[in-house]
């Protein structure tokens, strides 16, 4: 394809005819915004709801039949909770997993499976997670009730806190590779899972994943769960924002560089750095994601200039295209990344 309009039209062709295959689970134009805890941003160019694994095999056939396969931007949507979509939009296909994708399925009290192990859906929200498993006498995945996301976000991001992530309970997946069609299963060694980033692709969408659970007390883990939400609501603001908007680095905490910049409180336009806690970036109720995404640009420039670190981002940023955050700074900063 040569020049951006021949690009933009053979997109549009290919999700129209996606759009024809497949029916009425099918949305052009879908808002995305609402479906973020940012509450900002554009419409979908397709957005897709599927259910089950045989939805997720349709869908990569009718995009390999459309031609859509392996050009056209894949975003998996999953509670909308660790990113920023951009004002205009993502112009691809934008996945929605529900149905039997949030399923849970819980050991057999008397299971002689060592270790037990939770079956949860990709779908599946992990604060949801969390309280169920606890709910039934089983320990281990109390951290999950402090991350706003799904279980398929926390596989593609290694999602943790409170001293435990994803890979210290994971066990297997399932995923389904929309880009190739193929389904695969396997164990926690083939994602490469480091400190918020695994091997998994845009095009990727984790079907189940298993995580391993010990049998305890339900009161007690009733009781972790809520001193985690308690210190959640002591320590880090509510409102729209996407959590943490840059990873640590190593030895130190973004929220302190960016404290010790004199940024906790700054504006620019609709979006704020929270007084709570300096990592996180609010938006306002009528805000938007332009305004969201300079603001990390400025915070990013200001604490690379008085740290010399360049701090990563957390946030996934969706629709913007080229480099949103600019590269100021990278050539005497040190890339914050573990």
């Amino acid at each position: 394809m040569s020049g951006d309009g021949g690009g933009a039209t053979a997109t549009a062709a290919a999700l129209d005819a996606l759009a024809a295959a497949l029916g009425p689970r099918a949305r052009r134009g879908a808002p995305l915004g609402v479906r973020t805890t940012y509450r900002v941003g554009g419409p979908a160019g397709l957005l897709v709801d599927v259910d089950d694994e045989d939805d997720l095999e349709q869908l990569a056939r009718a995009m390999a039949s459309s031609g859509a396969a392996g050009w056209v931007p894949v975003l998996v949507l999953g509670k909308g909770s660790n990113l920023l979509v951009a004002d205009a939009g993502f112009p691809g296909v934008v996945v929605h997993p529900g149905g039997t994708l949030a399923a849970l399925r819980l050991p057999v009290a008397d299971s002689t499976a060592e270790p037990p192990t939770v079956r949860a859906g990709g779908a599946l929200g992990l604060p949801v997670l969390a309280r169920r498993t606890v709910d039934a006498g089983w320990h281990g995945l109390e951290w999950a009730v402090g991350v706003p996301g799904s279980v398929g976000g926390a596989l593609k991001m290694n999602a943790g806190g409170h001293g435990a992530d994803t890979a210290s309970c994971l066990v297997r997946y399932r995923a389904v590779d929309l880009a190739g069609g193929a389904a695969r299963e396997a164990d926690p060694s083939s994602l490469e899972l480091g400190y918020r980033t695994s091997a998994l692709g845009d095009a990727d969408v984790v079907v189940w994943a298993s995580f391993a659970v010990a049998a305890g007390d339900v009161e007690e883990g009733k009781a972790l769960v809520s001193e985690i939400v308690r210190w959640r609501r002591e320590h880090q603001p509510g409102g729209s924002n996407a959590g943490s908007v840059f990873t640590n680095p190593p030895g130190d905490s973004a929220g302190r560089l960016v404290d010790a910049a004199g940024l906790k409180g700054f504006r620019l336009g609709s979006a704020r750095v929270s007084e709570k806690h300096a990592n996180f970036i609010q938006a306002d109720d009528d805000g938007n994601a332009a305004d969201v995404v300079a603001l990390m640009a400025h915070v990013r420039r200001r604490v690379a200039a008085e740290t010399g670190v360049l701090l990563r981002p957390e946030v996934k940023l969706v629709g913007f295209g080229g480099d949103p955050l600019g590269g100021e700074g990278a050539g005497a900063a040190r890339t914050a990344s573990a």
